[in-house]
C-alpha cells in the first residue's frame, strides 16, 4: 500500500496484520480524491482509521490537519509508525487510540469541527452504526462539510445526511454525504 499523490506520493504505508483491517485500495483512494477534489486547508477526521491511509492521503494532498481514530492498539501503533515515517507530527496529524464514540464525544466537547470525515467501520458493524454516526457527526461538521462512507455494497452504512454521490468498486460502496452550506 502506498500514498497515491501529493507531497508523500509513492511512499509506502504499513498496514496492520490480520484480517480485522482492510485498507482502502490505492485505486479506490485515487478515484475518491478525484471526486472530492483537493483537500487544501481542510480539517479531516478519519474514524475507524485502520492503517491511516485515508487521513494520510488527505494530508499528502494538502489538508491542514487530520485526527485519525482507531480503537485497535496494534493498528493505532501502525498509524503512528506511518505518520512518523513521513515526518508528520502533531498538530498536523493526531492519533486517537480509542473507540470512535469516545473520539466523537471528545471532539464535540472541545467544539471541534471538520470539513471532511472518512467513515470506514468494520463492514459487519456498518448497518447498525448509521443513525448513531449521523447524530454524532452533525454538530462536528463545518458548513458544507462532507462525509465519505465506505462499506460493503450488500450491507451499506446508511447515514441520514444528504447523499450527493455514490460509486461502487467491486463489493466496496463509497457514498459521499454533505452537511448544509
Amino acid at each position: 500500500m502506498r500514498v497515491v499523490a501529493g507531497r508523500y506520493g509513492g511512499r509506502t504505508l504499513k498496514a496492520p496484520r490480520g484480517r480485522d483491517v482492510r485498507p482502502t485500495a490505492d485505486r479506490v483512494r485515487e478515484a475518491l480524491f478525484s471526486i472530492l477534489g483537493p483537500p487544501d486547508g481542510l480539517a479531516v477526521l478519519d474514524l475507524f482509521a485502520g492503517s491511516g491511509a485515508l487521513g494520510i492521503e488527505a494530508l499528502s494532498r494538502g489538508a491542514a490537519s487530520a485526527l485519525l481514530v482507531e480503537r485497535d492498539p496494534r493498528a493505532a501503533a501502525v498509524i503512528r509508525a506511518n505518520i512518523a515515517a513521513l515526518g508528520l507530527a502533531e498538530p498536523e496529524a493526531v492519533v486517537f487510540a480509542g473507540p470512535a464514540r469516545a473520539a466523537l464525544r471528545s471532539a464535540s466537547a472541545g467544539g471541534d469541527t471538520y470539513d471532511l470525515v472518512f467513515l470506514d467501520p468494520p463492514y459487519r458493524s456498518a448497518p447498525e452504526l448509521g443513525r448513531e454516526l449521523s447524530a454524532a457527526l452533525g454538530p462536528l461538521l463545518a458548513g458544507g462539510g462532507r462525509v465519505v462512507a465506505e462499506s460493503d455494497r450488500r450491507a451499506p452504512l446508511e447515514l441520514t445526511l444528504p447523499l450527493v454521490h455514490e460509486r461502487r468498486y467491486g463489493d466496496t460502496l463509497i457514498r459521499i454525504h454533505t452537511h448544509g452550506t
